[in-house]
């Protein structure tokens, strides 16, 4: 179920209501069956597929804790799970792009091998709750989150309906605990949580939504634009993306506080940051410290010698760029910012010695570093969004080789208003949150600017609703 659509907007009212109406006793029950449906909306019979990871790894959590005091018992349920649950990731996701470069070999090389295409729909989410419940087998080996021996508790922390498909990645710690708490009916709650719906709601519709044509018809045929169109393109394309995800973030951060339930902020301004590690403390924050505390630091993080970081790095970023999807362009572009994180950590070392002392030149200069780190960022999104290697190719060719202002694709200029007026919202909740900067306004302010925001997403909503982007990973 999409979130941007009147299926969602009778759904969610109707579980809120009775989320409070059943005692709190049965309330997990309702909330799993609304998850459940909430997910069969999509394509029903792939909830088997989310049941399968379940057991597995509810199963290991049991085990791994009943043999805490046995190290090689506890580690080989772990692998086992990790193994397992991985698996189901590999096969739906990796599977038909492994086929689809063996096949590729065979013809180059010269060696027998089928030409068949494996036809195999990647689950929607599956990646998203694949790591969700690969961090609970992780933290229950490491000590830190008890085995949860209800499955209708553990199945629900992994199905928990506003951050099934796309996140934010929750740990244990967070969402299994606060789902055994009881929630009463709280007005602080529902006023904060509207706000964050309310906003992820206009972000979406009327920024990502309305910038998606332009994108798209870029993408579609970069080889017919010129430069300046393909700049544009490019441009939106940053804006999309992140409106397109914080919106969604935004609205399933407001639906589980409503209900009383924090969960993880996914986004702090990323277009705001001064380097690329600065843009990935700030983007998509579940996940960046997902691979951080998962991958990166057992590796050896920053306590390695330089060359073992350098291959530290890397392997996070093209496994974080893979994780994105099936596909070269993800690969390269998670291995372009992992090169980019490297070449800066050791710039900052030569340039060290050459600190701004004076505040005013320190300013211009993080001014700068925001500018630059974004087009490095929008840059390198190209290759994120592009569908395939060729069209990648065009991309760079036709930006580089016709300056020409003749047939410049039009752009409304509605649509620079929408930017404008996002830019100075996300300037203005730097730091901060939409639902936290309302309280921290007049009621006057406040509601001025809900008005606004109601008003626009209803009457400058896209007239096509698009699918959140990060459903396809």
């Amino acid at each position: 179920m999409l979130f941007n659509t009147i299926d969602f907007l009778i759904f969610f009212p109707i579980v809120t209501i009775l989320f409070y109406l059943i005692p709190h006793k049965y309330r997990w029950f309702m909330l799993l069956a609304a998850s459940c449906i909430f997910y069969m909306w999509f394509v029903p019979k792939y909830i088997l597929i989310l049941l399968v990871t379940i057991i597995i790894d509810y199963g290991a959590g049991i085990l791994i804790e009943k043999y805490r005091d046995q190290q090689r018992k506890k580690k080989t349920f772990l692998i086992i799970s990790i193994i397992s649950t991985c698996l189901v990731l590999i096969i739906f996701k990796y599977l038909n792009f492994f086929n689809q470069n063996v096949i590729y070999l065979s013809k180059v090389f010269g060696f027998a091998y089928p030409d068949k295409v494996i036809n195999i729909i990647l689950p929607i989410g599956l990646s998203f709750h694949t790591f969700q419940s690969l961090s609970y087998v992780i933290e229950v080996y490491r000590g830190h989150q008890k085995a949860e021996r209800h499955f209708g508790y553990y199945s629900l922390y992994v199905m928990f309906y506003p951050q099934l498909v796309t996140g934010p990645i929750e740990r244990p710690q967070n969402l299994l605990r606060q789902l055994h708490e009881e929630h009463r009916l709280n007005y602080d709650n529902i006023v904060k949580g509207l706000r964050l719906m309310l906003f992820g709601y206009f972000i979406k519709m009327v920024i990502a939504d309305n910038l998606a044509p332009f994108v798209d018809q870029i993408y579609a045929n970069p080889s017919g634009y010129n430069s300046w169109s393909i700049i544009t393109g490019s441009f939106f394309y940053s804006f999309q993306i992140y409106c397109d995800f914080f919106g969604y973030s935004s609205i399933a951060l407001g639906c589980a506080k409503v209900m009383g339930y924090d969960i993880t902020d996914n986004f702090k301004n990323p277009y705001l940051a001064t380097d690329i590690g600065d843009f990935w403390h700030r983007w998509h924050i579940s996940l960046s410290t997902w691979f951080r505390d998962y991958l990166y630091i057992p590796l050896g993080g920053n306590r390695v010698k330089m060359p073992r970081w350098m291959l530290n790095i890397m392997v996070v970023f093209t496994l974080s760029g893979l994780w994105h999807g099936a596909n070269w362009t993800f690969f390269l572009w998670g291995a372009a910012h992992g090169i980019l994180s490297i070449i800066e950590r050791l710039l900052k070392k030569l340039l060290k010695p050459l600190q701004f002392k004076h505040k005013a030149p320190a300013l211009v200069l993080k001014g700068i570093k925001v500018i630059f780190t974004f087009i490095i960022v929008t840059a390198l999104w190209m290759i994120f969004r592009a569908p395939d290697m060729q069209t990648l190719s065009s991309m760079w060719t036709s930006i580089f080789s016709n300056f020409s202002v003749k047939d410049t694709f039009y752009v409304p200029v509605n649509i620079y208003i929408y930017l404008l007026i996002f830019i100075v919202l996300d300037s203005l909740l730097f730091n901060t949150r939409f639902d936290r900067w309302c309280d921290s306004q007049k009621m006057t302010v406040r509601w001025i600017v809900y008005a606004i925001l109601v008003f626009m997403t209803i009457a400058f909503a896209s007239v096509n609703n698009f699918p959140f982007i990060y459903f396809q990973f």
